[in-house]
């Protein structure tokens, strides 16, 4: 599909990957809405983009619905949907004091990354599905954002791995449950990536999980993981498919 002059949604797109992804989308001539839920940030790359700015809590139903709405209004109905928003967080199951993890952190992580992908994307399929198809049949796009922790967890990472590889083993199922509608749908799942929560670390732990990566051994670029992004939507074959970016990297347990 042609990224020139279509609408597209970037959930988590106010900073990280999303930013990243945002900006190439409206570089190639999209009309972008940077779906956040912190608003101040997502304002700032919307105007960057000159796209649009919608509050968006991708677990909350009506809040992805009227970000949809505030979105199409702005832009038309897209056809390209980025989900890249998620969170992080790692627990051992049983801590140092002896007591079991809480239930509620597993479930918050599960929550957003798997449960909200899904959700953005079952609203932003019905739509999608209404348009008129363009050439070849095609309606649009759907990106997952998962991990190559859905692949190589490291301890502590049960809910992470755990809601990521649920969006790798969503992808086929989706693709070929939407292929009827000619909506594809494709997973990336980025290694270890400079983004703003990683340059928040030492930088001697930086340097020590950048020299991990076989090649090359630096952290990811969010332009990079953006480029893939905006290949996926123009190349018409990929569909169904998940892909690790990650330098060959395979994570330690630790």
């Amino acid at each position: 599909m042609n990224i020139q002059g279509h609408a597209a949604l970037v959930t988590g797109g106010a900073s990280g990957l999303g930013e990243a992804v945002a900006r190439e989308l409206a570089r190639l001539g999209a009309k972008v809405a940077v779906l956040d839920v912190n608003m101040a940030l997502a304002e700032k790359v919307a105007a960057d983009v000159g796209g649009v700015a919608c509050q968006c809590d991708i677990t909350d139903s009506d809040s992805v619905a009227a970000a949809l709405t505030r979105a199409a209004a702005a832009h038309g109905p897209a056809r390209m949907l980025m989900n890249i928003a998620g969170i992080g967080g790692a627990k051992r199951i049983v801590g140092k004091d002896g007591s079991a993890a809480p239930l509620e952190d597993f479930a918050r992580v599960i929550n957003v990354n798997l449960i909200g992908s899904y959700n953005v994307s079952r609203l932003f399929a019905a739509e999608c599905a209404k348009l008129d198809p363009l050439d070849g049949g095609e309606r649009g796009v759907m990106l997952f954002t998962a991990s190559v922790a859905a692949f190589d967890g490291q301890v502590g990472q049960q809910a992470y791995s755990a809601s990521k590889g649920g969006l790798v083993g969503m992808t086929l199922p989706m693709a070929r449950d939407l292929a009827q509608h000619g909506i594809r749908v494709c997973t990336v799942a980025p290694g270890l990536f400079a983004t703003p929560l990683m340059r928040q670390l030492p930088e001697a732990v930086q340097a020590s999980l950048a020299a991990s990566i076989p090649f090359p051994p630096r952290l990811g670029k969010p332009e990079e993981f953006a480029q893939l992004a905006a290949h996926i939507v123009t190349n018409g074959h990929l569909n169904g498919e998940v892909i690790r970016l990650d330098g060959a990297l395979r994570m330690a347990p630790r």
